[in-house]
């Protein structure tokens, strides 16, 4: 996985075998980040690399985070959801997802077209850092563990103390993962691949 941020640009983020090749998806949409990178940066956060991608921090906080795709790329906002959003641009990322929200784009014309929008995302976003606000999860956070998993929890019980000690996003993210496969085998298949991971106190995408 790439841990720099130059080099994202150049190679992508190193999670999958198109890294430095030309169906990387970073090199297709590479002046488009290379733009998002400059309004996030241009509104005084600090740049990182983080699970492989460029992040940018309001005093060590996550507040957003570049995304490269076949169809698109993004800038994800992590508290999205607590965002003013007047034009309707930002999309939940996914059908679970209750924080996260994101600003999908296909050129650089759209880019200069939402700009004003993203940098009044950045900077909202910005201060909802500095009074510390927080996303108000809903029932759906408490999800259910399946039963395949409870049955590796009780022939391995360092793995249920592991899970445990993982981030309640972290935990999500698996669950999410293993429950999504409708047949048990593929629960029971699913979890034996994430289990060295989970031992080693790591999400699904760390």
């Amino acid at each position: 996985m790439n841990q720099d941020v130059e080099l994202y640009f150049v190679d992508g983020c190193g999670r999958c075998p198109r890294g430095g090749t030309p169906a990387c998806s970073v090199r297709r949409w590479r002046k488009e980040l290379r733009r998002l990178r400059q309004i996030a940066l241009d509104s005084g956060l600090a740049e990182s690399a983080k699970w492989g991608v460029p992040c940018y921090t309001y005093q060590q906080k996550n507040v957003a985070i570049l995304g490269a795709f076949q169809n698109d790329c993004t800038l994800s906002f992590f508290k999205g959801a607590l965002l003013d959003d007047p034009l309707g641009i930002l999309e939940k990322p996914g059908e679970n997802t209750q924080a996260a929200r994101i600003v999908r784009i296909t050129s650089l014309t759209q880019i200069k077209d939402r700009e004003p929008s993203i940098k009044a995302f950045l900077k909202q976003a910005i201060e909802l850092e500095k009074v510390g606000a927080k996303v108000d999860y809903d029932a759906k956070s408490n999800l259910v563990i399946p039963e395949e998993l409870e049955q590796q929890f009780a022939a391995l019980p360092r793995l249920r103390a592991a899970f445990t000690a993982l981030t309640p996003g972290r935990q999500r993210g698996y669950i999410l993962h293993f429950t999504a496969a409708k047949q048990s085998q593929t629960r029971r298949s699913r979890i034996e691949k994430c289990i060295p991971q989970i031992l080693e106190g790591r999400g699904m995408h760390d």
